[in-house]
């Protein structure tokens, strides 16, 4: 019989801190990180200012925070798709098909709890940032791209394009339909439209690979 770890305890200090980032980052999901204020996070926080700045020296390090903590909980997400889907297939171009179509339903659950993409509302306010935010932007990013050419790559190694097209503008195009789709459903209402902008994108690489 296995015996299960026991639960691990978190101090206070770190509930609070953790209370002001869920607060912070759902505001400035829903309105912008220059729309943030700290009056506005103490009040929904039931935390004194004191209390927040000692978590965090200002509104930029507070900022470093969220992307931080988006880094080390939700950097994976798409790559933990396609690693699920390679327990199922060792076809290079039925992985990124099938992880397309589990990332297509997950995006749809969390574009109903969290209606927006934190690192492309801070890529797009840049400029309130200084330099570790604006870096570890584009790190993220890049790490991103690299996992998406990499297996565009891969697949392309057993089935060559039927059409004539860049493999990194492939891979790019899947962050461009997420940020993009996530945009249109929040503008519109349809949180279950990234769903199928994500669906779109599977049918035009299988079409690319295969030709149908």
């Amino acid at each position: 019989m296995t015996r299960e770890r026991p639960a691990q305890r978190v101090s206070r200090g770190e509930q609070t801190r953790d209370r002001v980032l869920d607060v912070a980052e759902a505001s400035v999901l829903a309105k912008g990180f220059a729309a943030t204020s700290i009056d506005e996070i103490l009040f929904e926080a039931c935390i004194t200012k004191s209390g927040v700045f000692y978590h965090f020296r200002d509104k930029n390090d507070l900022a470093l925070a969220l992307i931080e903590r988006f880094r080390d909980r939700d950097l994976d997400i798409f790559e933990q798709m396609f690693r699920r889907a390679e327990e199922l297939t060792d076809d290079p171009l039925q992985v990124y098909l099938v992880g397309l179509k589990l990332l297509a339903e997950t995006m749809a659950d969390v574009q109903a709890e969290r209606p927006g993409c934190l690192v492309a509302t801070f890529v797009y306010q840049d400029q309130q940032f200084d330099h570790r935010v604006r870096t570890l932007l584009v790190e993220m990013t890049e790490t991103w791209r690299g996992q998406f050419l990499a297996r565009v790559e891969a697949i392309a190694v057993v089935y060559p394009p039927k059409v004539a097209i860049e493999l990194q503008d492939l891979a790019d195009m899947l962050m461009a339909i997420v940020d993009g789709g996530i945009l249109i459903a929040k503008a519109l209402g349809q949180p279950r439209l990234l769903e199928s902008q994500v669906l779109t994108y599977r049918t035009f690489v299988r079409t690319v690979f295969l030709g149908t």
